[in-house]
């Protein structure tokens, strides 16, 4: 079945002692893929890396692996979205260096960004007609069947969610499901640790889109001490006991 489950980012000095102990730092990727089958690139969204860092990744990655790809902030924050053909070429360019490394396109819009179906149309138009572009919204006005149906004319997934102040709406809009894990914590984004009966409910709704015909990528985001991968860790072999892995 279709499903990879991993983490945002592997770089974060909290993970040198729970997932890294004893492994230098050159070679964190190639452990971190020893563990986990896909990964969310988060650095991409801060500063967008150089092509040969791009082609650097694909060398050291193994078959079978995937990194999604989170999209500029000088896109989605700086521009609010304007000017995407430019963004469009530049993404482009990364995930074919990526090559069958390369997983899905993550468009993460900001908070304050309230629902404008034209404009986010446009950015979608602009990005590579191979990636797989998933949508993460942030302001709630986003939470609407017009948003849903943009989606799906361009095969776009919803960005299914789970966070502190963030509605989780389980939609599908695409063949992918995209999930990301913010954390369990009420209060504060990035924090805590699922606990065991949260990720069997997550497991039963991967086998629910899985059942319906869907490909699904999730990726833990709450990155202190190590529980993202903990919990990527955990929710595989869930999956796995289940037929789903």
């Amino acid at each position: 079945m279709d499903v990879l489950v991993g983490t945002s980012g592997w770089t974060y000095r909290s993970w040198a002692s729970p997932v890294y102990a004893g492994v230098p730092q050159r070679r964190w990727l190639e452990h971190y893929a020893s563990l986990l089958p896909t990964v969310e690139l988060n650095a991409s969204f801060y500063r967008w890396p150089a092509d040969r860092t791009f082609a650097g990744w694909h060398d050291r990655l193994p078959r079978g692996f995937e990194m999604a790809v989170k999209a500029p902030r000088a896109l989605t924050h700086a521009r609010r979205l304007a000017d995407p053909d430019r963004w469009g070429e530049i993404v482009g360019r990364g995930l074919r260096l990526l090559g069958d490394r390369a997983g899905p396109l993550l468009l993460q819009l900001p908070p304050d960004l309230e629902r404008d179906v034209p404009l986010l149309g446009r950015a979608l138009a602009a990005m590579p007609p191979s990636a797989r572009v998933a949508v993460e919204t942030r302001h709630p006005t986003w939470v609407h069947e017009d948003l849903f149906a943009l989606l799906e004319r361009h095969g776009a997934a919803w960005v299914v969610v789970s966070g502190a102040g963030l509605p989780c709406v389980l939609r599908a809009t695409a063949p992918l499901v995209y999930v990301r894990w913010h954390g369990p914590d009420p209060d504060h984004l990035y924090r805590g640790s699922y606990p065991d009966p949260d990720l069997h409910w997550w497991a039963d709704r991967i086998h629910e889109w899985v059942a319906a015909g869907h490909a699904v990528r999730g990726y833990f985001n709450n990155d202190e001490h190590g529980f993202a991968a903990a919990n990527a860790l955990r929710l595989s072999e869930i999956l796995s006991s289940t037929g789903a892995g």
